[in-house]
């Protein structure tokens, strides 16, 4: 039976190549973004927009949580609350309300496979991006509480943490700040998107079965627990 994947962020960088990868497995894959084109636009923020959307799609078997903003590159006493609030807003909130979405659907069906996006910011924290660094902290203290929770489900739920990776995302990134995260990894270059994509393959299959809550690093050697 040909499963069905939802996939936030997903007309770019780690979303597409995601979609990419998923098609090939031949997963039925549905982008949401908020760029033209999506075969769904919708604001993950928005609690209601995304209830819509989800009652729209019907029940799925995948979701792929990629949608996220970086937000300001400064020193966190300049942060105003503003960027400060539209960093969680989109990288904490869109995750909670797209997983609470989909989870029932899952649910009675038994089977589902979620996959967050985090980022080694969220557990090393990067100078410059506390927000960042904070938000996808939270996002892995949340898969690992969700994962807990549906562990008997038979609904499988695990973060990935790249390292920097080449994304147009990145392409907004302070070029200093860049540079020392490039810095501290140590093959000395950069990840790729379709690398990335073949470990959300894995996590999106039946191929995982035995981990839950787990944080996956994906860092060219960077993490060090």
């Amino acid at each position: 039976m040909t499963k069905t994947a939802v996939i936030t962020g997903s007309m770019s960088g780690l979303g597409a190549a995601a979609a990419t990868r998923l098609a090939e497995d031949g997963v039925k894959v549905i982008r949401f973004d908020l760029a033209p084109g999506s075969d769904v636009v919708v604001d993950v923020s928005d609690s209601a927009a995304v209830d819509a959307a989800a009652a729209d799609v019907g029940p799925i078997d995948i979701l792929i949580n990629c949608a996220g903003i970086v937000g300001p590159n400064k020193p966190l006493w300049e942060v105003a609350d503003a960027e400060w609030d539209k960093v969680f807003a989109v990288n904490v909130r869109g995750t909670f309300n797209m997983a609470r979405a989909f989870i029932p659907g899952m649910r009675d069906k038994g089977w589902g496979r979620i996959v967050n996006f985090a980022s080694m910011a969220g557990k090393d924290g990067n100078p410059n991006l506390s927000a960042y660094s904070a938000s996808k902290a939270a996002v892995i203290a949340m898969t690992k509480s969700l994962g807990k929770e549906l562990a008997t489900s038979g609904i499988l739920v695990n973060v990935i943490a790249p390292a920097v990776i080449e994304t147009p995302m990145n392409d907004t990134t302070a070029p200093e700040v860049l540079a020392h995260i490039t810095s501290l990894i140590p093959m000395k270059r950069v990840g790729r998107a379709e690398e990335v994509a073949e470990l959300v393959a894995w996590l999106a299959s039946d191929k995982v079965s035995f981990s839950t809550g787990a944080v996956y690093d994906i860092s060219g050697g960077r993490a060090t627990y």
